[in-house]
């Protein structure tokens, strides 16, 4: 049992994100981290992946039950989903960094879905403790433009008064005590959201309509 005085008590990243690291020791010293409770649960961190030059860059809200087995951001359904709305808005996915404004899986056990790992939001302190990880990335890669995926990826980036449904498909600034102080974003649904809609194809194409604002900045 953790005591007292263990770091994640703290919750804050701060002390495990080394000075001056490159993605790869980044990534490295993320492994270790424990800057709040959720790593105790999980397989593994799960960091961000891509093209350390991308001009894009795409932040989600946390790993799911896939992301957490395999260690890499975006690969279970949503990924899929994803990664065809930004061909079809005109961004190549292999030259974008996609990572998570939290780095650890968080989930429940519901009692009539057996074994199964069930997604649970992360908490407004959670997503401040993992801030200085997105932080770090954000200054390495230097993105163009940040699409955020999702309402908590906009908190993260935007600020506790983000609400996805009046500002998606629109060019904002991020919030200045955030982790991406002046970048762009547009922020838009979370993949996920398509693979839960009642109307599948509709909710598919607000997200590439949404996507094609953030393509309209690369040029």
């Amino acid at each position: 049992m953790a005591g007292t005085n263990s770091p994640e008590d703290a919750y804050t990243a701060a002390p495990f994100v080394p000075d001056g690291a490159d993605l790869g020791a980044l990534r490295e010293a993320a492994a270790g981290c424990r800057g709040c409770p959720l790593h105790r649960e999980t397989t593994q961190t799960v960091f961000g992946a891509g093209d350390p030059a991308a001009r894009a860059m795409l932040v989600g809200e946390q790993p799911g039950d896939q992301e957490d087995r395999q260690g890499k951001p975006f690969v279970g359904p949503a990924g899929k989903v994803l990664d065809r709305a930004l061909a079809e808005a005109g961004i190549d996915p292999d030259e974008t960094y996609i990572t998570n404004a939290v780095k650890h899986f968080k989930f429940t056990h519901v009692p009539e879905r057996g074994k199964r790992r069930i997604h649970k939001p992360p908490s407004p302190r959670e997503l401040s403790a993992c801030g200085p990880w997105l932080e770090a990335e954000v200054e390495l890669i230097g993105p163009e433009v940040i699409v955020a995926l999702g309402a908590t990826a906009g908190k993260a980036l935007l600020g506790s008064s983000f609400r996805v449904t009046k500002e998606r498909g629109t060019r904002l600034e991020g919030d200045a005590s955030g982790p991406a102080r002046g970048a762009l974003i547009v922020p838009t649904i979370h993949p996920s959201a398509v693979l839960r809609a009642d109307d599948r194809e509709a909710v598919y194409e607000g997200l590439v309509a949404d996507l094609r604002v953030a393509a309209e900045v690369l040029g």
